[in-house]
């Protein structure tokens, strides 16, 4: 079936351009049967719509649209109706027919008005990965928005835990100078645990502790309804579109000073949409409404139990921190704030740490292993004096010497005790006797009596000659005896 424009192009190649069928019909992409077939058809008319054919439904269609009037049967429950009343046809063209007389109507919202300080909306967003330390982590960004004003705040962080999540609450409230009367959240596990239809959420314990020291109340969304929170939606793609789109930072330490930036020179400076006003100005009548902060902050860190590992060091985050060295193996408690790490033991802190965002860092602190490495010194020491004082039962006086003469008797000693190997210890304690009896205190002196001694001992061996024995005979010139026949004067 030709379309009236194709029509007109082959009636204008056989008419105008006088070319034959075939040619017509290869600059048209079209069969030669076809292109003769319409040459002759002087007046373009549309095929007629072929009547439908005919359907097992047929006979049942009133009845559908009788159940479906009385009552919102779905397609299933229709199936099963007919099936009972000797239809034998399958369950598509059923669903398909149904949905076609019963189509799903537009759901319709009501819009949400808000007085100055009654309501705040937040959410978290989400937007690919970013480069922290030497690896890569998830980027997420924390939206609230006055409900009145739509003034925004925005906080980016690479966690949406609990002390991430009330973090940027505090400083969400600080920024404003306020706190409004409620916030409507979604039901993200920071603040609702439990959200079924028809029954009271059952919200987080900490955040209700939260609440109730900032002074507001919490509105929880219904399931599926993201509507009830739209000025914050609508803020998470705006940030979304208008800022990090293109955006080009290599680390995640930038981030926050860019996007304080433009919250504070594009997001809150606009004419929004919905108001036709700035934000920043309906700010300005909103303000005096906020509730005011709380002078004193609120606990929110993480608690967690953890257990020390044999190099003395708790996990979080796939990071390591240090604790005393006192404390490995031991069952601890950890504090996680969004900055720091705090440990405790019985109670006690026992460790403090600023919180790494990077993955797989070992941070200690170096107080932590000085005891174990006293402890370790000291087992050295130990081990060095017993080998000294084993030498002879005058070595202790001898130490006694040292440490009376030297500053560094420890380094004497360990010499001497190295002199064991070359030497033996009989000839080091006979050496020792001798730095007693001439009161020399000094692992030098003691060395050098040890290789005097051994040079001493030592009996000459044969002579060796390295030349032939014939030229060993020496030819001597004979005696002049006349100066002995001289008269003596």
């Amino acid at each position: 079936m030709l379309d009236y424009e194709t029509y007109c192009k082959m009636r204008d190649h056989l008419g105008r351009q006088s070319l034959t069928v075939a040619q017509t019909a290869r600059a048209l992409g079209l069969d030669t049967r076809t292109v003769a077939k319409w040459a002759e058809v002087e007046q373009f008319q549309p095929r007629a719509c072929n009547t439908p054919r005919p359907s097992k439904l047929d006979a049942f269609k009133g009845q559908i649209v009788r159940w479906l009037d009385a009552h919102p049967y779905s397609a299933q429950q229709i199936y099963q109706r007919l099936c009972a009343a000797g239809f034998d046809g399958g369950i598509t063209i059923v669903k398909d027919y149904v949905q076609r007389i019963r189509p799903r109507p537009a759901q319709a919202f009501l819009k949400l008005e808000f007085a100055p300080g009654e309501a705040a909306q937040v959410d978290w967003g989400e937007y690919g990965t970013i480069t922290v330390g030497t690896t890569k982590r998830r980027l997420s960004f924390f939206v609230m928005v006055l409900c009145y004003s739509r003034r925004m705040y925005l906080e980016f962080t690479v966690s949406q835990t609990s002390e991430f999540f009330l973090a940027c609450h505090e400083r969400a409230f600080a920024a404003f100078g306020g706190v409004p009367q409620r916030l409507i959240i979604d039901n993200l596990k920071s603040a609702v645990l439990q959200r079924i239809a028809g029954v009271a959420p059952v919200f987080n314990a900490r955040y209700l502790d939260f609440s109730r020291h900032w002074g507001f109340e919490i509105s929880a969304c219904n399931v599926r309804s993201g509507n009830e929170k739209g000025r914050v939606e609508n803020g998470v793609g705006y940030v979304k579109k208008n800022f990090l789109a293109g955006l080009e930072l290599a680390d995640f330490s930038a981030l926050q000073a860019a996007g304080t930036l433009w919250v504070d020179t594009v997001a809150n400076v606009r004419v929004h949409a919905s108001t036709h006003q700035r934000p920043i100005e309906m700010f300005a009548q909103e303000s005096g409404a906020l509730k005011p902060l709380n002078a004193n902050g609120f606990d929110l860190a993480r608690i967690l139990t953890v257990r020390a590992n044999k190099q003395f060091r708790v996990a979080l985050d796939a990071n390591h921190y240090s604790v005393p060295a006192r404390c490995a193996g031991r069952s601890l408690l950890l504090k996680a704030s969004d900055d720091r790490v705090c440990v405790y033991a019985d109670n006690q802190l026992i460790a403090r740490h600023v919180r790494s965002m990077d993955r797989h860092q070992d941070i200690e602190d170096p107080q932590h292993p000085q005891a174990l490495l006293a402890q370790r010194r000291s087992g050295r020491e130990q081990r060095l004096l017993t080998q000294f004082l084993a030498i002879s039962p005058r070595a202790q006086a001898y130490r006694e010497g040292l440490e009376a003469k030297r500053v560094d008797a420890r380094a004497h000693l360990r010499k001497i005790v190295a002199l064991l190997e070359m030497h033996g210890r009989d000839a080091v304690a006979r050496a020792l006797d001798d730095g007693l009896e001439l009161q020399a205190f000094s692992a030098e002196y003691i060395a050098h009596i040890l290789a005097a001694r051994r040079r001493i001992g030592e009996e000459p061996g044969a002579l060796q000659l390295t030349r032939g024995s014939d030229l060993l005979d020496l030819e001597l010139p004979a005696p002049d005896l006349s100066i002995y026949d001289r008269d003596v004067m």
